[in-house]
């Protein structure tokens, strides 16, 4: 596809914000270009400004677990972040780094057109829904641009908190259950839904 080595050149050579002058690597993204289903986490770290590609450090390794439980594989996925480039310490991305970096996923998005976002983590869940609250809204599917948003805790959060590992492995369950059953979501949180796909 042109238009994304296109765009995935642009990141590479992106100065639109100051963390581009301290980055080893951009990290625009990796996985299947006809992905179902779209990961956005927060920012790189460490190993993926090493690296050059995305969730390649512990909190990569619980992802893959986690995709390897419902039967999926990095390459059909997509995986990217809010942020191409790595923050000073792993710190929280900025508001101007965010909006900086917008165009880049907004087009990512659009051209990969999944059935399913996935938002890791309370900064990609607020990048779409601003002013709602990551706990409340995690494991509760909605309709976002005629696609199926789906947030869930970040898996570093897990790796912090091992009480969240089994909420990160319910909620990939039923993720599982709304790519299988193609499920319709509405608008709004959908607990409807929310509880009967806890009972798959």
């Amino acid at each position: 596809m042109p238009a994304f080595d296109e765009l995935i050149r642009e990141v590479h050579e992106c100065t639109r914000c100051t963390l581009s002058r301290k980055r080893t690597n951009a990290v625009p993204g990796e996985g299947s270009l006809d992905a179902d289903i779209m990961f956005v986490g927060e920012a790189p770290g460490y190993y993926e400004d090493r690296d050059g590609r995305p969730f390649v450090g512990r909190a990569g390794q619980l992802l893959d677990e986690l995709l390897a439980s419902i039967g999926l594989k990095r390459e059909e996925v997509y995986i990217a972040n809010l942020l191409k480039c790595r923050p000073p310490n792993n710190r929280d991305p900025l508001p101007g780094e965010i909006e900086a970096c917008r165009p880049y996923l907004d087009r990512q998005i659009e051209m990969i057109a999944p059935r399913i976002v996935v938002m890791l983590g309370r900064f990609a869940f607020l990048r779409f829904f601003p002013g709602e609250t990551i706990g409340k809204a995690r494991g509760k599917p909605r309709k976002w641009n005629d696609m199926i948003a789906y947030p869930v805790y970040h898996p570093a959060a897990a790796l912090r908190n091992s009480a969240l590992r089994t909420t990160l492995e319910d909620d990939f369950r039923n993720l599982q259950v709304l790519l299988d059953r193609g499920a319709q979501v509405s608008e709004k949180p959908d607990d409807e839904l929310t509880e009967q796909l806890s009972f798959f």
